[in-house]
């Protein structure tokens, strides 16, 4: 489908990667039939892979971390050189979902400071491999509260420490991914812009006309001296901050007299925003009808297996 929508001959399509997958393993030390069938079937045709072990810290896993991280990798390492035998170069990627469960209930937990912990482990060794990391923005929150934002800012953080080259999941996860949330997704997208700017560097610049001198002594230190009309200001306040998605910023009065909507309430209503001016992107009529063909072709013969 990849080939169809890029109007691509096969020659052209194994040129270099056009499409990746992922695949878990099934930990303890097992790694499945129809995962390692799509394995099988891109590593032929060139594509990406990412391996990533699905290990949770006392359950398919070690419960310390440590034991938990050499058990994931030792699952992904595994798989990676299978990879490189079928089509050796070809595109690899060590991924990490290594997590804890509550030892309360059994169920799984994400964004917890053991997770965080995991994918910095994870990330160094990756670095020692030489591989590439995917890691991900995750929670365990069953609605987009509180919880919801500190575990996956947790998650995200740790991406960010731990040298991460892609993001799975990096917005809208609720109930340990069994659902998607486009509030969530909203104010996921919040907490990535806030990292994003937190990494620009130009925030910390240190030359003559950053360190402000001439700003200093022009506001002075008189009473009622302030730099909102500061010429040092005046050229720079619209840029110089970073400019919230759907935080307010206002004091308790003013957004209370604006309705008083929480945050998941704001979120709502800028994705039904999103959605209302959607346009689709422009396709060739004859891809769209070969797409349509192939699928339906697929559909009928039973597409992939999945037993064996």
């Amino acid at each position: 489908m990849v080939r169809i929508a890029g109007g691509l001959t096969h020659e052209e399509f194994e040129e270099k990667p056009r499409m990746y997958t992922n695949i878990n393993s099934v930990s303890p030390l097992k790694h499945d039939f129809p995962m390692l069938d799509g394995t099988i079937r891109l590593a032929k045709r060139g594509q990406p892979i990412v391996v990533t072990p699905f290990t949770l810290a006392g359950a398919m896993a070690p419960v310390t971390m440590s034991g938990a991280v050499t058990l994931s990798l030792a699952e992904g390492l595994a798989a990676i050189v299978m990879i490189q035998m079928i089509r050796k170069g070809c595109p690899s990627m060590i991924g990490t979902f290594t997590s804890n469960v509550d030892m309360k209930s059994g169920a799984p937990a994400f964004g917890t400071p053991e997770y965080m912990r995991a994918t910095q482990m994870t990330g160094q060794l990756a670095r020692f491999y030489g591989l590439p990391m995917r890691s991900s923005g995750v929670c365990t929150a069953n609605v987009p509260d509180g919880q919801a934002i500190w575990e996956t800012s947790n998650s995200l953080w740790a991406a960010v420490q731990s040298g991460t080259n892609l993001v799975y999941h990096a917005a809208g996860w609720l109930e340990g991914g069994l659902i998607a949330s486009p509030e969530k997704f909203i104010m996921d997208c919040e907490i990535l812009q806030h990292i994003q700017r937190y990494m620009d560097t130009s925030l910390c610049e240190t030359n003559t006309e950053d360190i402000a001198i001439s700003a200093i002594k022009e506001v002075g230190h008189l009473p009622g001296a302030n730099y909102f009309s500061a010429k040092h200001t005046q050229e720079r306040y619209e840029n110089a901050f970073y400019s919230p998605l759907i935080s307010d910023w206002t004091n308790y009065e003013a957004w209370n007299l604006n309705g008083g909507n929480w945050t998941a309430q704001r979120a709502h209503k800028m994705y039904k925003q999103i959605i209302k001016d959607f346009q689709p992107p422009p396709i060739d009529e004859a891809i769209k009808e070969e797409l349509k063909s192939f699928v339906a072709r697929r559909k009928s013969e039973g597409g992939a297996p999945t037993d064996f």
